[in-house]
């Protein structure tokens, strides 16, 4: 039986506003099992990058009510309606939202994190090479749209994603499209 999800009503609102106006804003399909993710490993530092409308990163915080989580977003419109739901459900404190690409932000946002989720449009092997610098050892990325990568881009990072030398697989979720992976 999966958890009772406190922040369903923000994954619907995010999937009509994707509908309204036609943007990137795909909701995170598993939100529950984020929280318990967070509830289990109780991570002091979270980064996520792509906020959307603040869904996940607010699932995460729901999860751990000491973790600190800087999340990242590159839409203007989406980084206004994420603070706006993350202050409505009064989660600020835990909650920063950068406005700008992940590449820009994430060098200007210093220190380690315990956990990394990245919830971006499509991952690439470089993005995940800077993730797994920021992450400490034994702290978990959590890696979505798995599902939407192709060709020889693909086949790189999921080479890296199964590098024994750096990765520990401990789950999968979305139907095997987001994998739950430890830093060695």
């Amino acid at each position: 039986m999966n958890p009772v999800d406190p922040h369903a009503d923000l994954q619907e609102l995010t999937r009509a506003h994707r509908e309204e106006h036609g943007c990137g804003a795909y909701t995170f399909y598993d939100g529950s099992q984020l929280t318990a993710l967070t509830a289990r490993l109780k991570p002091q530092r979270i980064l996520e990058l792509g906020t959307g409308l603040g869904y996940t990163a607010c699932c995460l915080a729901s999860g751990w009510k000491h973790a600190q989580i800087d999340t990242i977003e590159g839409d203007g419109l989406h980084v206004r309606l994420a603070r706006e739901q993350i202050a409505k459900r009064k989660l600020s404190g835990q909650i920063t939202v950068h406005h700008g690409m992940f590449a820009t932000e994430l060098p200007k946002i210093a220190g380690i994190y315990e956990l990394v989720f990245f919830d971006g449009y499509i991952p690439d092997r470089a993005m995940i090479l800077m993730l797994r610098d920021r992450l400490r050892t034994g702290g978990t990325l959590v890696c979505a749209n798995l599902d939407l990568t192709a060709g020889s881009g693909a086949m790189d990072l999921m080479n890296e994603l199964s590098d024994p030398l750096y990765w520990r697989r401990e789950g999968v979720l979305e139907s095997g499209a987001t994998l739950i992976l430890t830093k060695v």
